[in-house]
């Protein structure tokens, strides 16, 4: 059974930590409320599972027992109308959720904070930036949003400002976190939006985010770029037919250029974000577009042209289930513009029996950043699922399975 009484304090205290009731700057004096619904949506329908609204409603009892919040009953039967906080009770409820469920209480998460301030500030002249700004939201009473990722993005803010030497972005990702994805998957994009927020530097036209890094020395590896499939490309006033190597064309990036045209006669072109999916996908079902991650600048108007060309046909995006995943095809679409739908990316997938044994439990960052997509129509349903499931799913099983049945297919 579900744990409601955890479920029902966190939300109060979440909202009124929110609210400007937490900072003191309100003016109207409203009362922290939660609708039973919210912790069970079907609390009101005539089909809600009666176990489950009868817990919910002993859990609000027993919150209301301690002091901790008061109720008001609908006016017939069981139901409960509303659930309010005892504002004056919040540090306790805090403790109470601490206690017994690990739950980090404010003043814990401004201690955090501040013991960050102290480690970082001095550090570099930016680093020293980001301090005073922690301070001015903590001087407000307010916990700085992400707090829980500052001490990444101040790691890597230092050694960037510090670093003297020609170093590949995975190289400072090894020497900065001892991983050589975490930079690129992480906190790639927060540094250089921090970067260049703090230097003044807007990007240009046609420039990306990450290429501020080059003025410390730092940069992407020398672009290449992969794809298969039944298409036509126009350069240099020679045609290169793509479709008649099986493995495809691999090319480097700087030679956009001189591209001219790039023809499809397959009817779907699919980015693929993992190399080991992009090995797996045939190329007599797609023309199949080698992603390996985030699109950068060559990525996107190499894509831009394929969309110009052949705006006609259907464009894909195939990825991983997990919430860099779904970034990933959002920060594609805006890059290029072009309507990507996603492929391969649902909750059916979540579903399917071949792949129960390769779910993975989201971790808590996971489920931050999963609840900043919820509002988001595209990745609304499926990000729901993975929430109430607790799941997680990487795509080259998917392809794993789907290259056998388009082997069969053939």
């Amino acid at each position: 059974m579900e744990q409601f009484e955890e479920k029902l304090l966190k939300r109060l205290v979440e909202k009124y930590r929110r609210s400007k009731k937490d900072s003191g700057t309100n003016r109207i004096v409203r009362r922290t409320q939660v609708k039973p619904s919210e912790l069970y949506k079907k609390y009101d329908d005539n089909d809600g599972d009666l176990k489950r609204i009868q817990a919910l409603n002993e859990a609000v009892q027993s919150c209301c027992d301690r002091g901790f919040v008061t109720f008001e009953m609908k006016g017939f039967g069981y139901e409960i109308a509303a659930v309010y906080l005892n504002d004056s009770m919040v540090g306790e409820v805090e403790k109470y959720l601490g206690e017994n469920w690990g739950y980090e209480s404010k003043q814990e998460k401004m201690q955090y904070v501040m013991d960050l301030i102290d480690q970082y500030q001095g550090q570099s002249p930016l680093a020293e930036q980001e301090c005073a700004r922690l301070k001015r939201e903590l001087e407000k009473n307010q916990v700085p949003k992400s707090y829980d990722q500052e001490e990444d993005l101040l790691k890597a803010l230092v050694f960037v400002e510090k670093n003297r030497e020609m170093l590949y972005i995975r190289e400072a990702s090894m020497l900065i976190y001892g991983s050589s994805k975490y930079f690129e998957e992480n906190t790639l994009d927060p540094v250089c939006k921090m970067l260049r927020a703090y230097l003044g530097k807007t990007c240009r036209d046609e420039e990306m985010p990450d290429e501020i890094l080059k003025e410390y020395q730092i940069q992407k590896e020398t672009q290449r770029l992969c794809l298969k499939g039944d298409c036509r490309i126009r350069i240099n006033g020679r045609t290169l037919e793509v479709g008649a190597l099986k493995q495809g064309i691999e090319f480097h990036g700087e030679e956009i250029s001189q591209i001219e045209t790039i023809r499809m006669n397959a009817e779907e072109w699919i980015t693929v974000e993992n190399r080991t999916a992009y090995l797996r996908c045939p190329p007599d079902h797609a023309v199949v577009f080698y992603l390996g991650g985030y699109a950068n600048r060559f990525q996107r108007d190499f894509l831009k042209m394929a969309y110009r060309d052949n705006a006609e046909k259907t464009f894909s995006h195939f990825g991983d289930l997990d919430a860099g995943g779904f970034f990933i095809h959002e920060h594609l679409c805006q890059l290029t513009g072009i309507p990507f739908s996603m492929k391969y990316m649902s909750k059916s997938e979540l579903q399917d029996e071949r792949y129960q044994s390769c779910l993975r439990t989201l971790t808590e960052n996971d489920r931050r950043r999963l609840r900043s997509l919820r509002e988001k129509d595209a990745y609304r349903e499926t990000v729901e699922y993975m929430l109430e499931k607790n799941v997680k799913l990487e795509q080259e099983i998917i392809s794993y399975y789907l290259a056998n049945e388009w082997a069969g297919e053939r």
